[in-house]
């Protein structure tokens, strides 16, 4: 079995969903995942039920480029959990596309990688937008608003490279599989909060922007055990709190210079039935306008 390419990616947690205004934005988290490109079937088996990685190869030849000789076929090592709202579609298939350039010696701009996942999840059917700013969080870190409506390379209206990770504790409260999308005309009917989302980002407020796109969320999605713990995680020290994507996982700002506050949040969460709690930290962007090409890297 031979190894053809390789890709890396990373998860994230939204600031302001997409389908609320028609912007969106979403910081990366060090949640990493690695897609292998193989010329047989991985002894690792595949977890992949929305046929993401066909709807990536398609996407990858409609967009213009060959794909290797021979038999492909795809390995995926992720700490992203699935179906929760963390952005593993977006990621998964940034790294897919970057396993497909080292594996083809394509040099290609993250821009034209962030249109290829949109098209991709859109064909899989696991994203209502694209989910673009998703899609430029895992490939480089930070975050960026984007217009939904343009492709990636002019849609970028506004970014940063996100609070500091080193001031940040980030717990994220995992509460099972998303069972169900939000409704479209629902998601209308709370554009305050998205507003004031909006607004929070165009001031480089990412703690306020979470929190307002999380009430909008929770609202939407009628999650009042969401609304519960993020009402607790305020009441017990925390500077920001909200779901993610369309949930159901919940992110939590813990100041990093206050060890008991995160550690108290951590007790309270710990009480509910059925969730599982993790660490993260941000991922800041790094990458400045002038190195924004893909580098194939083993």
């Amino acid at each position: 079995m031979a190894r053809l390419g390789k890709g890396a990616a990373n998860g994230a947690c939204s600031l302001l969903h997409a389908a609320g205004l028609g912007y969106g934005a979403s910081l990366a988290l060090d949640l990493p995942v690695v897609v292998t490109l193989l010329d047989k079937v991985s002894r690792r088996e595949l977890d992949d039920p929305d046929n993401l990685l066909a709807a990536v190869l398609e996407s990858w030849t409609r967009a213009g480029h060959q794909l290797p000789a021979g038999e492909l076929h795809w390995s995926v090592k992720s700490e992203i959990p699935p179906r929760q709202g963390l952005k593993s579609s977006a990621a998964v298939s940034i790294a897919a596309l970057r396993a497909l350039c080292q594996a083809t010696g394509k040099t290609l701009a993250n821009s034209d990688l962030v249109d290829m996942a949109a098209d991709s999840q859109i064909r899989a059917g696991v994203s209502i937008t694209g989910s673009i700013d998703d899609a430029w969080a895992a490939a480089e870190g930070g975050w960026k608003l984007i217009d939904s409506s343009l492709p990636a390379a002019e849609g970028v209206l506004l970014e940063s490279p996100g609070p500091a990770a080193e001031d940040w504790d980030l717990l994220i409260i995992l509460r099972g599989d998303r069972t169900e999308k939000p409704d479209p005309e629902t998601l209308a009917w709370h554009q305050e909060g998205f507003q004031q989302s909006l607004s929070a980002l165009e001031r480089d407020d990412a703690l306020v922007a979470i929190t307002w796109n999380g009430r909008s969320m929770v609202s939407v999605l009628s999650d009042m055990d969401g609304r519960r713990l993020t009402n607790d995680a305020f009441l017990n020290g925390a500077r920001a709190a909200g779901i993610s994507g369309s949930g159901p996982a919940i992110i939590i700002f813990s100041p990093a210079v206050s060890r008991p506050t995160l550690d108290r949040l951590k007790q309270i969460v710990a009480r509910q039935k059925d969730v599982e709690v993790r660490e993260v930290k941000i991922i800041n962007s790094i990458i400045s306008e002038n190195e924004e090409d893909v580098q194939a890297n083993d």
